[in-house]
């Protein structure tokens, strides 16, 4: 985006990747076919410890709006539809994305060296060294758009950290985000055999940050849409609060079955809102087991309350996070207050640029860190 934005301004621009195809991320993003914006992005989607007014953010995505991407897909003539409210995908495959960047970087001149790694970058009489094993390019600016450490096995690499502090900007330190948790090894004993099932809509809380979304548990811990945007905000030691039923008042309905249905046993009445498996590891873990397959005429009131705090409230301290490796982004980067939110240059050293993931600006899912890099990267070509 920031290639072919220079290349129509009239720029000479060469893009230098150790990748042997371009556009990776963009490949595999939102299952293969492309979550490529979201219509509803606004700076409140998007995490940042030094943008926490989102001041930066906003005056970045102010300069490309979804409706211009749109617009560009709609002139490559790619089929997109509306998943879920407000999230776009291709109708086809991702690679159309990558296929139209390219179009669009070839049609404004710009080059491509791929696989070419850079192994020095410096400054000399004003200019930017880079070296790669290829050749040796000088230029007057410099955009380091290496992106994240999430998903190693597609490349991705700390360059881009590493020259930021090499010229000496502050990183905040990157974390994996939109990323599964961890049991911790007691919960993992008695919850791993759950693993596979999910649920549609669950609600999940870690301090004042709330989600409501699908569910899936594993082998290992949690996962699904709830968990991933969870835990771009969760920090180690902390507990997340799950509610597993967020649109029922569960103990105003166990009662009442109680009334109704006697003869019912808690597990089964339980088992009418969640599936089997899960209903009867929740009424253990609230320390009612025998209340599971007595007849809900013989289950007390502090037993339903216990079993309804347990699903409605169920309270877990994860041991971590699965990392990089299934990581969907990275947080943390390049700290804004480093950069012009106009046009994305440091304002340490002239001529040099960080865009997308690299910088200290993380979306939630749905679209938005896409829409992140369309937008810093365009801001940065506008300028460059």
């Amino acid at each position: 985006m920031c290639a072919m934005t220079a290349g129509r301004r009239g720029r000479r621009v060469v893009i230098v990747d150790h990748a042997r195809q371009p556009g990776q991320k963009v490949r595999i993003a939102g299952g293969g076919r492309g979550n490529f914006t979201h219509l509803a992005v606004t700076p409140d989607h998007y995490l940042s410890e030094t943008d926490a007014d989102g001041h930066f953010c906003a005056s970045v995505l102010n300069r490309f709006t979804p409706q211009d991407f749109v617009t560009l897909v709609g002139r490559h003539g790619i089929a997109w539809y509306e998943k879920q409210p407000g999230q776009l995908f291709c109708t086809g495959s991702a690679q159309q994305l990558v296929e139209m960047l390219l179009a669009e970087g070839q049609r404004a001149g710009v080059q491509y060296q791929l696989p070419n790694p850079v192994t020095r970058v410096y400054q000399q009489a004003g200019s930017f060294i880079v070296e790669t094993p290829r050749a040796t390019w000088r230029c007057a600016a410099l955009v380091v758009a290496t992106g994240g450490l999430s998903l190693p096995k597609i490349g991705a690499s700390d360059l881009g950290y590493r020259l930021a502090r090499q010229f000496g900007l502050h990183v905040v330190p990157p974390r994996a985000a939109l990323v599964p948790l961890l049991y911790q090894q007691a919960d993992g004993a008695r919850l791993r055999d759950l693993a596979g099932i999910s649920l549609p809509r669950v609600q999940v809380r870690c301090r004042d940050h709330v989600f409501q979304d699908s569910l899936l548990l594993t082998h290992k811990g949690l996962s699904g849409p709830a968990i991933l945007q969870i835990s771009s905000f969760w920090r180690p030691g902390e507990a997340i609060l799950l509610n597993l039923l967020p649109d029922h008042d569960l103990i105003t309905q166990l009662k009442q079955a109680r009334d109704h249905h006697p003869k019912q046993s808690l597990l089964t009445a339980l088992s009418g809102w969640l599936p089997k498996r899960l209903a009867m590891a929740l009424i253990q873990l609230v320390g009612c087991p025998e209340a599971g397959s007595q007849r809900l005429a013989e289950t007390s009131t502090q037993d339903l309350l216990k079993v309804a705090r347990g699903v409605q409230a169920w309270t877990l301290y994860p041991a971590g996070n699965e990392g990089f490796r299934t990581a969907e982004v990275t947080a943390g980067g390049v700290d804004t207050r480093e950069l012009c939110p106009t046009t994305m240059a440091s304002r340490k050293v002239p001529g040099l640029y960080f865009i997308g993931e690299l910088v200290d600006i993380t979306g939630q899912l749905g679209g938005f860190n896409l829409h992140w890099a369309w937008a810093s990267g365009y801001t940065a070509g506008v300028s460059v």
